[in-house]
């Protein structure tokens, strides 16, 4: 029986990721479905189980700050799982993962990672129906009910109206080439992930452009510039500046802060690459080892973009250096530590 092997991969894209300020209380036994191409993990910031693919249905039964506890069902091809010796039933045993679809040879809704842990719910020939319960960032999940919905921002300031489109030639009479070093997002958009197997961050919108950075296989990093609607006045309900948030900080809330930019001034011990068990990680990804303020303050990761790997070869144990990054995780799965993006470094004189 033929079975696909395709992975899926995304060109990243932009528009503000939402946060569901829903207890979890309140959310119950309600239907979704997912919004955007998104991982589901173990337990909120934790191991990843696999992805689903927009338009797959979801229970949803608790909530955690931004995250979503769901129940997930599919149908997987039977050889590719092996019965498990743990609490559930069935381990996904296929090296480079299986295929999770919505029934015997049916559509495919997502994909598991190999080692995944399954309940299963009955069989036909060739195939499996499995369940997992799961957790998934909520901005990626359109919600069924009110319980789940995002809530209605305040009526303070409204953007200006905005212009009518100015009227533009026939492509045929403009210069349709694209600039260098750009491509295009396609005609379904996409998300923009804090790694290549992280959250979503942002959205773009249909056909845009963003400017690719570097590749690494099918993943391109790649930067973006735009405007934001934000009045001055609505910067003191917004709370401390991103500079002033702490490690500390980040480590009481992992989720509340993912995407903030921070300032830090840190003291380098050393650069490492990240061996499989850092789930937070890209395989093989470059970061600093690093102490927030000095020798007796908190550990800190800083993930190193591959632009940035000549600039930071040259750093020496124990310098101080000053960091502009953005927030990846309050806590990393395996020691708790805060995980940033490198955005600017600058080295003490």
């Amino acid at each position: 029986m033929p079975r696909s092997s395709r992975t899926y991969a995304w060109t990243p894209s932009l528009v503000a990721a939402i946060s569901l300020a829903v207890p979890l209380g309140a959310v119950g036994q309600s239907q979704a479905s997912v919004r955007l191409e998104e991982n589901f993990r173990r337990a909120p910031n934790d191991v990843v189980l696999g992805r689903l693919l927009p338009g797959t249905r979801l229970s949803v039964v608790g909530r955690d700050a931004n995250w979503l506890e769901v129940d997930i069902e599919g149908w997987v091809w039977l050889s590719s799982l092996q019965v498990s010796e743990s609490d559930l039933d069935l381990v996904v045993a296929a090296p480079e993962g299986e295929n999770l679809r919505n029934g015997p040879s049916g559509a495919i809704i997502g994909r598991l990672v190999d080692g995944a842990l399954l309940e299963e719910l009955g069989r036909e020939p060739g195939w499996v129906h499995v369940s997992r319960r799961a957790w998934i960032w909520s901005a990626s999940v359109d919600a069924g009910s009110a319980a789940v919905s995002a809530p209605v921002p305040p009526a303070a300031a409204t953007p200006p109206a905005a212009r009518p489109p100015v009227s533009s030639p026939p492509v045929s009479q403009t210069t349709a080439r694209r600039p260098e070093g750009f491509a295009s997002v396609g005609g379904a958009g996409a998300p923009i992930l804090t790694a290549p197997d992280g959250d979503t961050l942002a959205v773009a919108t249909a056909r845009g452009d963003l400017q690719i950075v570097s590749r690494e296989g099918n993943w391109a990093r790649v930067r973006v510039e735009g405007w934001v609607w934000m009045p001055v006045t609505s910067q003191a309900i917004d709370g401390p500046a991103p500079t002033a948030l702490l490690p500390a900080e980040l480590r009481d809330d992992p989720a509340a802060h993912v995407g903030r930019v921070v300032s830090w001034s840190l003291q380098f011990i050393s650069l490492e690459a990240a061996e499989d068990i850092r789930t937070d990680f890209r395989r093989g990804e470059p970061f600093l080892l690093t102490r927030f303020g000095g020798p007796e303050g908190p550990f800190v990761y800083v993930a190193v973009p591959p632009e940035r790997e000549a600039e930071v070869e040259g750093l020496v144990p124990l310098e101080r250096i000053r960091v502009t990054a953005r927030v990846r995780t309050g806590a990393s799965a395996l020691t708790g530590t805060p995980i940033v993006d490198l955005l600017n470094l600058e080295r003490s004189r």
